[in-house]
């Protein structure tokens, strides 16, 4: 018998807290991802589940 994993990253919308823009992202991040339109720093990696320092809208499952 065969059994499904489930998975515990997701994509997630967040919007910068400076230009108000929203953006998907990987909420397990191996690399730092900054706002499209001003360049701040969205999120940062840490080993596992990244730092998110913007404002999460929607969690896509």
């Amino acid at each position: 018998m065969r059994t499904e994993r489930e998975t515990r990253s997701k994509f997630i919308m967040v919007k910068c807290n400076d230009c108000e823009n929203e953006q998907v992202i990987f909420d397990h991040a191996s690399t730092s991802a900054k706002c499209n339109v001003c360049g701040r720093t969205l999120v940062v990696p840490k080993g596992g589940k990244a730092e998110i320092r913007s404002r999460v809208i929607k969690v896509f499952e």
